[in-house]
């Protein structure tokens, strides 16, 4: 068995997608969170993976009702390092093959990036979908490596490479995927309608 983990917050006005906010107002920024997690949905429909949604948010009724049909489990205390290491240890005890996991972020991600994260994971030790900003917005492994989720400045641009060095040390073989475009700011925002003008997307608020 395969599976899938997807990082999400229930879309409440003022607690999502709050540096993309200051810029475009929450009430925009909320329209535009639930537009990504539409999205997401989306993308991973197409998938014969196990799917678990690691949630945020105190609408829990909701939040069913908007993954029906996914494992649901509330995202654990800590960091963001912590959350991922506990998401993919629980993914690997039950066991799994391989295990990747996304946010909600990435407007351009579709379900061709994630059935080929699956497919490189036949042959590789790890698969990483690098982010214009130099984060990741995907990373799929076959087994648990803690040093990735350990000592690492998080939304901040040195953790692509400093995770890379982390797969270099361990001598692991690494799969990378087209760079795409992780949406956070209204800089992102604004970056990613340019590029997308005449793709199909979600539809995000204009800026």
């Amino acid at each position: 068995m395969n599976s899938l983990i997807i990082f999400a917050r229930h879309p409440e006005l003022g607690r999502v997608k709050t540096r993309l906010a200051a810029g475009i107002g929450n009430e925009a920024a909320l329209e535009a969170y639930r537009a990504l997690l539409a999205h997401t949905r989306a993308v991973v429909a197409p998938l014969a993976v196990h799917k678990t949604a690691w949630l945020v948010g105190d609408n829990a009724p909701a939040a069913a009702a908007d993954w029906a049909g996914f494992e649901q489990r509330p995202q654990p205390a800590g960091d963001l390092g912590q959350k991922m290491q506990a998401a993919f240890a629980y993914d690997f005890a039950r066991p799994v093959e391989a295990a990747v996991i996304i946010g909600t972020d990435c407007p351009g991600l579709t379900p061709g990036h994630l059935t080929a994260a699956f497919a490189a994971l036949r042959t590789h030790d790890v698969v990483l979908g690098p982010a214009v900003d130099g984060g990741y917005y995907l990373l799929g492994m076959k087994r648990l490596h803690p040093e990735f989720f350990a000592n690492k400045p998080w939304s901040t641009a040195t953790v692509r490479a400093e995770t890379l060095a982390d797969a270099a040390r361990l001598g692991l073989q690494v799969h990378l995927l087209p760079e795409l475009q992780d949406l956070d700011t209204v800089d992102d925002l604004r970056a990613w309608q340019q590029k997308s003008a005449s793709a199909t997307g979600p539809a995000l608020p204009r800026v």
